[in-house]
């Protein structure tokens, strides 16, 4: 590299300059960009909880049915699927992790276990799940009708936007509308099969279908979900207000 004066003795640099033109800079926000739609597209399996979050609401399912099979007595099926849920609380709080999920889960599985014992059938304890999937879903469709989905007002908070994509990034706004439709439709397939179920009291069939249906379909909407915020616009980080400074003790006021 050589260096040669300019008029006015300034110094320039002849070979090896290094410039930056319109494309580096579309190129670098580009990647920009993608990263940040990477990065929020990531926090959905954070918001639902995660594969642990899952399993504290399936498990309990699980050990109700096999317990049922074993013994044939509603109670102590009711109450294994309890104590197992509230061993996952105790752990939780133990480790010190949230214990949202966890506790959700029992509260599912104390009323179901409440009912399956007040009314000695062992199908009403999937009931209280059942309705929950389908008040789940209607409230998921009503939000995306509205144009206030349900995807983005759990993972705003998640992401840092808040609520910026409600007005500020319409892109990303027809991102959530489009995966808050894709959950209700997903998540649609359990009822519209257990139900009738429910009705025949096959109690061995509805329960294993019950687990198998558990996880799987939630891993689905959360993997379509991904995809889908993965080609959105990144989000617009929400801009808290700046508490006013306080002026220092004795401080002269006009």
């Amino acid at each position: 590299m050589s260096v040669s004066n300019q008029p006015g003795g300034e110094p320039a640099t002849q070979l090896g300059a290094v410039r930056v033109g319109p494309e580096d800079d579309a190129a670098a926000e580009a990647a920009r960009q993608a990263a940040a739609s990477k990065e929020a597209a990531d926090t959905v399996m954070q918001a639902f909880g995660g594969v642990r979050g899952m399993v504290d609401m399936t498990l309990p399912g699980l050990v109700f049915i096999v317990t049922y099979n074993i013994t044939h007595q509603v109670s102590a099926a009711a109450w294994a699927a309890l104590g197992l849920s509230g061993l996952f609380v105790v752990a939780r709080l133990a480790k010190r992790e949230t214990v949202q999920h966890a506790f959700s889960g029992v509260f599912g599985v104390a009323i179901g276990a409440w009912i399956a014992m007040k009314t000695g059938k062992a199908e009403d304890f999937y009931l209280p799940g059942l309705l929950w999937n389908v008040g789940y879903c209607i409230a998921f469709a009503v939000s995306a009708l509205v144009r206030w989905p349900l995807i983005g007002v759990m993972l705003g908070p998640v992401t840092g936007e808040m609520f910026t994509w409600r007005r500020q990034n319409p892109g990303r706004l027809a991102a959530y509308v489009k995966a808050t439709w894709a959950w209700v439709v997903i998540m649609g397939i359990k009822p519209v099969i257990l139900f009738p179920l429910y009705f025949t009291h096959n109690v061995n069939l509805l329960g294993w279908l019950k687990v198998a249906l558990g996880i799987p379909p939630m891993l689905l909407a959360m993997y379509v979900t991904w995809q889908i915020l993965l080609k959105a616009p990144p989000p617009i980080k929400a801009q808290l207000d700046e508490e006013p400074e306080e002026q220092p003790a004795g401080a002269d006021r006009p």
